[in-house]
């Protein structure tokens, strides 16, 4: 069980990255998959392998430098949209090792690609506010920023269970101190 909740939120939590950029989260969790940092559910073995390393590699490079140039960031908008739903389904769902593909595929619709395609259509109105009003100017910086994000969250996201880990470790610690501290107050009276 705590496999599935730790496999549920790096998905989501990647899915929420390709709301921001599409292929880095993709492109880090090839790379993760290709240094045996996690493992991919059946069927999603494709995922890690050099093919797609390569090919991420080439679309995150266009995807962040397309972000740079006036217009066709905006006409992106409306292709990443859709792009970054699937982009989120599919981070979620190959993460999660269930038996029931009907659970997991769910999961991956609602979790991954809701949060995703939330998240994207939240930048997409942000940048189309900030052309308005800068004359697309400010989108450069915007492009940055969600670059940023995307790719220092991506990478965080790798780290969840060691942090789960870290908190349970301390959760516990904590919870013998106070049984302890109230078997000694127990004991003294």
């Amino acid at each position: 069980m705590t496999e599935v909740i730790i496999s549920l939120a790096v998905g989501i939590a990647l899915s929420a990255c390709s709301g921001f950029r599409v292929f880095i989260p993709m492109l880090v969790a090839n790379l993760a998959t290709r240094f045996h940092i996690f493992d991919l559910s059946t069927g999603f073995e494709w995922l890690g392998s050099a093919t797609a390393t390569y090919i991420l590699g080439a679309a995150t490079i266009a995807e962040i430098m397309a972000f740079y140039i006036p217009v066709v960031d905006n006409l992106l908008d409306t292709i990443t949209t859709p792009a970054s739903f699937i982009a989120g389904t599919i981070l979620t769902t190959s993460f999660l090792k269930i038996d029931s593909p009907e659970l997991q595929w769910t999961l991956g619709i609602l979790a991954g690609g809701g949060l995703a395609g939330t998240i994207q259509a939240g930048t997409g109105l942000l940048r189309l506010t900030s052309t308005k009003f800068t004359g697309g100017f400010g989108n450069p910086f915007l492009a940055t920023l969600e670059n940023i994000i995307s790719i220092f969250f991506s990478i965080l996201s790798l780290w969840l269970p060691i942090l789960v880990a870290i908190l349970g470790i301390l959760l516990f610690i904590w919870l013998l101190k106070n049984i302890l501290k109230r078997f000694k107050k127990k004991k003294q009276n």
